[in-house]
């Protein structure tokens, strides 16, 4: 027999289909013709126990002889070593198809448990399965999501099966809110129960979602977008207001950071001093909202709000603004809140500042993102270019072309709009002052003549001291007119 070559395989044709090929050492190969071309496939022939087996070892073209020669081989030791290559395949089979049935029946399991959970899993458990692998993900670790579902929602449907809630049950949640009048908290109650739902869908907890036929814009009417802006002369106000206000000197000096420096006011609650180079005026900012570190130029009048702050704070204390505790940061709600406070139509709330309209405004209520709005405004009323307050603002470019291409980082050009309005802020404030100077100076009555003196001032005159009457005054008024 011998040993085949590559060129008698080669020289096979169509007239060879069938054909049987044998070597020495037991290979026996199969000629087959196809669409594809001439293969031939190899079986090793071999005793074991006393019975002649065959196995297969490979087909050519796909492999070469060499691998099928050395397959054969590989095959021959574990016969000499008393093992059957055969029935070894036979149980590797076996084994795959064991493994099989064995994840079907796992994927069937959880199918049953699935079911199972169905009937007894309640909305608080869903929250609480949701917070765990979702909400932790989270800056605050769900903590504030977790505080509005305990006040607003878990009260309500806490005990009820997951399957069980519809729609009625939804708004049974955010009717109150908008009863309220808290409009907006409605939305994020809603938005946020919407987004604990498709989370049991994503993991077939529930079939629907119950909250998708309820129009978003049906709950607390449609987004507005917030456009409070305060003018030129309400800012010279409230550099009035504010030191009468009852306000801490640091809460002060935040609404003058925030409108001179577009910060965000939970950038500045968190900031700490090792952030802040006031000698070299800068602040940078590591956590920002859109995940990109943010570095702000201070100018003359921002520098000025700072170190009022540093003068009050503790030199062992990181933060900036420290919350009771200081262990951790402000709360940035406490600086909003406190604004908000002063400037109640209503009698003060439990516990709060009785001074309810010292920061009211003529162009109505404000907060800290008024102030940021207003501080990117002043700077294109100051012909800074849009995409300069942009980057100031620190907004991401939503052109996406844009963004990919224009790579301009608009450094000297920040600087150069943090420094105009500083000094915009500046001459607002000084102008305020030299008005109240002007109006005190007016409101000092002229000091009083003795008799003697007015008695001189007459004789010097020679003139007789003659009464002004109505009617005389308006005539010499009419004339000059």
């Amino acid at each position: 027999m011998g040993k085949l070559t590559v060129k008698e395989l080669e020289a096979l044709g169509n007239k060879d289909h069938d054909k049987k090929l044998r070597e020495d050492g037991g290979l026996i190969g199969s000629v087959r013709c196809g669409a594809s071309g001439v293969s031939v496939y190899f079986d090793w022939r071999y005793r074991f126990d006393g019975k002649v087996k065959q196995i297969a070892v490979g087909a050519w073209p796909k492999l070469s002889l060499a691998s099928i020669r050395s397959e054969r081989d590989r095959l021959k030791v574990e016969v000499d070593g008393g093992s059957d290559p055969t029935e070894r395949r036979k149980a590797e089979r076996l084994k795959v198809k064991v493994d099989q049935l064995e994840e079907i029946e796992k994927q069937q399991k959880r199918l049953d448990e699935i079911v199972a959970q169905q009937t007894r899993l309640t909305v608080r458990g869903l929250f609480e399965h949701w917070a765990e692998v979702d909400l932790i993900r989270r800056k605050d670790g769900g903590k504030e999501v977790r505080r509005m579902f305990e006040k607003d929602v878990l009260p309500k449907l806490g005990t009820l099966p997951v399957t069980d809630v519809k729609k009625g049950h939804i708004t049974l949640v955010t009717d109150p809110l908008l009863a309220r009048g808290v409009n907006r908290m409605a939305k994020v109650v809603f938005s946020l129960i919407r987004q604990m739902f498709r989370f049991a869908v994503d993991r077939d907890y529930i079939e629907a979602d119950p909250t998708a036929s309820i129009r978003k814009v049906k709950i607390g009417g449609p987004d507005t977008e917030r456009e409070r802006v305060l003018s030129r002369a309400e800012i010279q106000t409230l550099r009035h207001q504010l030191p009468s206000a009852r306000l801490m000197p640091q809460t002060e000096a935040a609404v003058w950071i925030v409108l001179a420096t577009l910060c965000r006011i939970g950038e500045l609650s968190s900031a700490k001093w090792s952030d802040i180079d006031l000698d070299n005026r800068r602040w940078r900012i590591p956590e920002t909202k859109n995940g990109k570190p943010h570095e702000i130029y201070l100018s003359d009048f921002a520098v000025e709000h700072f170190r009022k702050v540093k003068a009050l704070s503790n030199p062992d204390i990181a933060w900036v603004y420290p919350g009771r505790d200081c262990k951790k940061a402000l709360s940035s709600k406490s600086i909003t809140k406190q604004l908000g406070d002063r400037q109640r139509s209503s009698e003060p709330m439990k516990r709060r500042s009785k001074s309810t309209s010292a920061l009211a405004l003529p162009g109505g209520k404000w907060g800290p993102h008024d102030l940021r709005r207003t501080g990117a405004t002043m700077m294109t009323q100051l012909h800074v270019l849009p995409d300069v307050v942009e980057h100031c603002l620190n907004h991401i470019e939503e052109n996406r072309t844009k963004r990919v291409y224009q790579r301009h980082t608009y450094e000297h050009e920040m600087e150069a709009a943090w420094k105009a309005l500083g000094k915009h802020l500046t001459r607002l404030a000084g102008l305020h002052m030299n008005n109240t100077a002007d109006s005190a100076a007016k409101n000092i009555p002229p000091p009083k003549k003795s008799p003697e003196a007015r008695k001189n001032a007459a004789s010097r005159t020679g003139a007789p001291r003659q009464l002004r009457t109505p009617a005389l005054k308006n005539a010499s008024t009419a004339q000059t007119n």
